[in-house]
């Protein structure tokens, strides 16, 4: 084996900061362990966050709506502070470093969390009528939320690139093995959600809190130490310098040659001579037609000096633009995924206020909490991912001829229509309890006698939509961001949890006042059997059906990214 075959040619490192050996690093011995990592953290999360609107409803005295907004405000701000950690990942700390870091403040997180649940005085006191938890209290309890949030800001953004930095887009055989890597990746998250929605769920509602957030935060030590037991095997990715920057020089210099002509000759444009590009880590991007204003930036109107030093805030390379445009091409994509988060986060917040309505008996003792039902969102996906792979590809590629099946976004758009479908069963459901406590004058009845289990269709329907959005889009967006900006538009796309969440939130507010005026108790009261939940369903469906229209004519306006033939020369790997 020669040189050029026993390192990686796209410019990772060992940790060591050694350039990665192919026969000693990455792949999916190194894979294991970020699987497990991440398995551990899901199920940290999943394990505190699934049943957390009870916990809010139960220990903190908050009312339905309060206790939804909260839940989705925290959900929300654990998708965005993700754009914190992919700034730092890929302007200056690198991948490996960022997780690590922000582990920290994560476990910190955990560990106040399962104090304020379990420790005299810092939990609520309770009585027969309820719990009476103090100023304080409530503030030790969002304090602990809000560090985990932080500290899952390093780890969301970063985890699933740096899995996928273990195998080299330069070596075939190892650029098919990362299509797996992302099928794989999002069943770990699965089934660490599993074990939280099921086993965790119940030890909450039936042993107690301070064991349901203990076994979390032991969960996520265990995922720390995981992660830097598998050290010596990553490749790391090193960090090419803020992403931002290079986005404002390319809009500097553009704006200073706004009346310069752009050349017909795309070759004239301005270009490192380097088979790589000049960003640290990063490949040459072949020039594309949209957004031609910003090839200004790459027009020489000067002289280089001597020394070949280019200023970038005047003068940008081809590959920097492009970097620019990739992100311009991504934004209407990454738009159109927020209504779908929405719809995904009623699964933690209005499906299990629904489902505290109807009979969680399995048999005449053993009763199942209503937030453990999202166990069959995650059977659903670890069902079709499978299925996905194994049958749905090669039936599609008999029609398509993609070697996938389908498209990437193809995949997110059948998701797209799938969640549609999954707003209209759960709605169908709610018209069917809300007919049958009309029927029985059950108005004031804390528990309907419908089972909960016919919830399952609308779990298991998100659960399919899931496998063909979420995973499709953990692909996609790895797979067109830049080379420098990988762990920022991974953020990117978690930002549609993030802003899924909120514009839940604020149609739940938008949907309370509009609805309550005049002395009505609206859609969503206390009382769900005097509301009318269906409606909110409804509505969900029609903006999900008008979202699926938009992201159809930007599909098909979409271009997709186009690397430079030339890999990066080995030379740009340094001792």
């Amino acid at each position: 084996m020669g040189e050029e075959d026993t390192y990686t040619r796209d410019g990772t490192v060992n940790i060591h900061k050694k350039p990665a050996n192919k026969l000693k690093t990455g792949n999916w011995k190194a894979c294991r362990f970020i699987l497990v990592t991440e398995c551990c953290e899901r199920l940290a999360y999943y394990g505190m966050s699934t049943n957390l609107v009870n916990y809010l409803k139960i220990r903190l005295n908050q009312e339905n709506a309060t206790a939804s907004n909260n839940v989705t405000n925290w959900s929300g701000t654990c998708y965005i502070t993700p754009l914190i950690g992919a700034f730092l990942a890929d302007s200056y700390l690198g991948r490996y470093w960022t997780i690590a870091s922000f582990c920290t403040v994560y476990v910190i997180g955990m560990t106040l969390l399962t104090l304020s649940a379990s420790v005299h005085g810092l939990k609520p006191e309770c009585d027969k009528n309820g719990c009476h938890p103090t100023t304080s209290q409530t503030a030790i309890c969002f304090l602990a939320l809000y560090l985990v949030a932080l500290g899952t800001g390093g780890i969301k953004p970063c985890v699933s690139s740096f899995g996928a930095d273990q195998f080299d887009d330069n070596d075939e055989k190892e650029k098919k093995r990362k299509s797996s890597f992302f099928n794989w990746f999002y069943l770990s998250i699965n089934i660490g959600a599993l074990i939280a929605s099921s086993v965790l769920v119940w030890i909450q509602m039936n042993v107690g809190w301070s064991w349901g957030f203990g076994i979390p935060a032991v969960a996520m030590a265990i995922a720390v130490a995981f992660f830097f037991f598998g050290s010596r095997l990553y490749r790391i990715q090193r960090p090419g310098g803020s992403p931002l920057t290079r986005i404002v020089q390319v809009l500097v210099a553009s704006l200073r040659k706004f009346n310069v002509k752009v050349p017909a000759d795309k070759s004239l444009l301005y270009e490192t001579t380097d088979s790589g590009s000049d960003i640290q880590g990063c490949r040459k991007l072949e020039h594309t037609e949209k957004f031609r204003f910003l090839d200004r930036a790459a027009v020489q109107t000067e002289p280089i000096n001597v020394k070949g030093v280019v200023n970038p805030w005047r003068l940008c390379t081809v590959t920097q633009v492009e970097e620019f445009k990739s992100i311009i091409r991504l934004l209407p994509i990454w738009a159109t995924g927020i209504v779908f988060s929405t719809v995904y986060s009623q699964m933690s917040t209005m499906f299990v206020l629904q489902g505290d309505t109807m009979d969680q008996h399995i048999g005449s003792k053993f009763k199942i909490p209503s937030a453990s039902l999202s166990l069959f969102d995650t059977l659903s996906v670890i069902f079709w991912a499978p299925v996905y792979d194994l049958v749905i590809i090669r039936i599609a590629r008999k029609y398509t001829g993609h070697e996938r099946g389908f498209t990437q976004l193809q995949r997110m758009g059948i998701g797209l229509v799938i969640s549609i479908f999954a707003m209209i069963v759960a709605g169908v459901l709610e018209v069917f309890r809300l007919n049958y406590v009309r029927r029985n004058n059950y108005y004031d009845l804390e528990i309907i006698p419908i089972s909960i289990f016919w919830q399952v269709p609308q779990y298991f329907l998100v659960g399919c939509a899931e496998v063909f959005t979420f995973i499709g889009q953990l692909e996609f967006f790895y797979d067109q961001a830049p080379d420098g900006m990988r762990s920022l538009c991974s953020a990117l796309s978690l930002t549609t949890t993030a802003l899924g969440n909120y514009l839940s939130t604020l149609l739940v507010t938008i949907v309370t006042t509009v609805t309550t005026r005049h002395g009505k108790l609206g859609w969503i009261p206390d009382n769900l059997n005097k509301g009318h939940l269906d409606y909110f369903y409804w509505l969900l469906a029609v903006l999900s059906f008008i979202n699926f229209l938009a992201y159809v004519l930007i599909a098909k306006w979409y271009t997709y990214k186009k690397v430079a033939v030339t890999s990066m020369a080995q030379s740009k790997i340094e001792d």
